[in-house]
């Protein structure tokens, strides 16, 4: 149904709205403030942790990275810790390396900011985005996150 991208590779599933999706994932860092430092897009049918290896997170030592439980990679999180990055990803009922439940609770509250910024996002969104190519949306989309990006930044 979608005419800019086709396929399987772009077929998503967006669990929250029980709802199958033809595009893109956005994969963002964003600060305390909810100014967004970092993204990158993947097809819709790509795993979260795809997104993530595919950003370079230059962060600075001692950086902490808040996730939902979709970013849960064991692998990544030695690796990033080994780099000075924390992750703390929300984890799920059965994770093997569970939380203590006031890290839990750290996760859920910071993790609000992401969501909103999201959101905010999407208040500057038009319910459709004329492109014609694949690379005029991607800019279309880029376009916004920028102008969110520099509004988030003069309000500081």
């Amino acid at each position: 149904r979608s005419r800019i991208v086709q396929g399987a590779e772009y077929r998503g599933y967006c669990a929250s709205k029980r709802s199958w999706f033809y595009g893109y994932k956005v994969h963002m860092v964003v600060t305390k403030e909810g100014i967004p430092v970092e993204y990158t897009f993947t097809p819709g049918s790509y795993h979260d942790m795809q997104g993530l290896r595919g950003m370079p997170l230059n962060l600075p030592e001692g950086s902490t990275l808040y996730a939902d439980a979709a970013y849960t990679d064991y692998t990544i999180e030695e690796m990033l810790s080994d780099e000075g990055i924390r992750l703390l990803s929300a984890r799920k009922a059965n994770s093997k390396r569970p939380h203590e439940p006031w890290v839990g609770y750290l996760i859920s509250i910071s993790r609000k900011r992401i969501e909103v910024s999201f959101s905010d996002i999407a208040k500057y969104l038009p319910k459709t985005i004329h492109a014609v190519t694949q690379n005029g949306f991607l800019i279309k989309l880029i376009a916004f996150i920028w102008g969110y990006t520099l509004d988030r930044m003069l309000k500081l």
